[in-house]
C-alpha cells in the first residue's frame, strides 16, 4: 500500500536571500535556520529521498516553505516564482517516481497569478500553495477571482498554508514575551493556524465556492482549527447570504492533511465533521519528522484497510492527479 506525503517543504537559496533583503524580513525565516533545517530545505536530491525512505514515503509532493514569494515586491515575486517553479520541475524530472510539486505564485502581483498558475500546470505541477494574505490584500480579494477561476478550470487544488500575522495584529495580540516566545506564539504555536483558518473561512463567506464549484482547497494541520469551530461558523452562513452552511463547504470543497500531527484524537475529531475521503497524509517535512513506527502506529487508528488506503495515497492521487504506476 503506497504512501504519499504532501506538504514536503523546500526553499531555494536565491529566494532566501531575496526574502532577507526586503525592508522588514519575515521573522518566520528564523525557523528555517534551526539545526539542519536550512540544509534539508535546499536538498531536492539524495538526502531528501533518504529521509523519505526512512519514513516509508514513496512519493513526496514538494512545496515552498513559508513565506514563499508572497512577501516580495511584485517584480521579484514574479521572477522568483518562475525560478522556483522551474527548479521544482527539474527536481521532478530528475526523480519522477519520487517527487511531484505544488507551484508558487506571485500573489503580490495579482495580474500575473493566473498566468503563472497556467504555466506551472503545463510544466506538470499538480496544484499550488498560497498564503492567506499578501501585504494588506486578503486571499478573498476580488483581484484574485481570476486565479480561483483558473484553478477550478485547470483542476489545480489550492493549498492554503499558514503565515505569520500582520505587524498590526502581532502588536495587538502576539507580543510581550521574550523574542522567541513572541515568534513561536505568532507562528507554529498559535498565530499561523488562525491565519490560515481565517483565510479559508473568508473564502467561503465571500461566496468563492458558489462562483467556482469546481474549486478544491487543502488545509494542513487537520484544518487549521476550523473543523473544531464549525458549530459557530455555521451561524455566519445566513448573514453572508451563502447557498449552504459553512460546514457543507468544508465537507465538499476542503481536504485536510495531517501535517505530521499524528495524535489519534485529532483524527477522531476530524471524522466527526468530514470523511476519510477528505483526509490526506503529510509530514510537514522537515519541521516535523515522524518515524516510520510513528506513521505505522497512526494508520493503525483508521478503522479499515480501505480507509488506510484512502489516507495513505488514494485521496492524494485522485485530488492531484498523481499516477503511481512507476512504483
Amino acid at each position: 500500500m503506497p504512501l504519499i506525503g504532501i506538504e514536503e517543504h523546500w526553499m531555494p537559496p536565491e529566494l532566501t536571500s531575496a526574502l532577507k533583503a526586503v525592508d522588514r524580513p519575515d521573522e518566520s525565516l528564523l525557523l528555517n535556520e534551526r539545526g539542519d533545517t536550512a540544509q534539508r530545505l535546499e536538498d531536492l536530491g539524495a538526502g531528501r529521498i533518504a529521509a523519505m525512505d526512512a519514513q516509508g514515503i514513496d512519493l513526496a509532493v514538494l512545496a515552498l516553505t513559508p513565506p514563499g514569494t508572497q512577501a516580495l515586491p511584485p517584480g521579484e515575486a514574479v521572477a522568483l516564482s518562475r525560478l522556483a517553479n522551474d527548479m521544482a520541475t527539474e527536481a521532478v524530472r530528475a526523480h519522477p517516481t519520487r517527487f511531484r510539486s505544488l507551484s508558487s505564485l506571485p500573489m503580490s502581483s495579482p495580474r500575473h497569478v493566473a498566468a503563472e498558475l497556467e504555466r506551472a500546470a503545463a510544466q506538470g505541477h499538480v496544484g499550488t500553495m498560497v498564503y492567506g494574505r499578501s501585504g494588506d490584500r486578503f486571499l478573498d480579494d476580488p483581484a484574485y477571482d481570476d486565479f480561483f477561476a483558473a484553478a477550478a478550470d485547470l483542476g489545480q487544488p489550492v493549498f492554503i498554508h499558514p503565515q505569520i500575522p500582520s505587524d498590526a495584529l502581532r502588536d495587538a495580540a502576539y507580543r510581550g514575551f521574550d523574542p522567541l516566545t513572541d515568534l513561536g506564539l505568532a507562528t507554529f504555536g498559535w498565530g499561523w493556524h488562525l491565519e490560515a483558518a481565517t483565510a479559508a473561512l473568508r473564502l467561503i463567506l465571500r461566496g468563492t465556492f458558489d462562483r467556482h464549484p469546481g474549486l478544491r482547497i487543502v488545509l494542513g494541520h487537520w484544518g487549521e482549527l476550523l473543523p473544531f469551530w464549525l458549530d459557530r461558523a455555521d451561524s455566519l452562513s445566513r448573514l453572508a447570504g451563502l447557498r449552504h452552511p459553512v460546514s457543507d463547504y468544508i465537507r465538499t470543497h476542503v481536504f485536510l492533511t495531517t501535517s505530521g500531527m499524528l495524535n489519534p484524537a485529532l483524527l477522531h475529531h476530524a471524522l466527526t465533521v468530514t470523511t476519510t475521503d477528505r483526509l490526506i497524509f503529510s509530514t510537514d517535512y522537515p519541521f516535523q519528522r515522524p518515524t516510520r513506527e510513528d506513521i505505522d502506529t497512526f494508520f493503525g487508528h483508521l478503522a479499515t484497510d480501505t480507509d488506510r488506503h484512502r489516507v495513505r495515497s488514494a485521496n492524494a492521487t485522485a485530488l492531484f492527479g498523481i499516477g503511481l504506476s512507476a512504483h
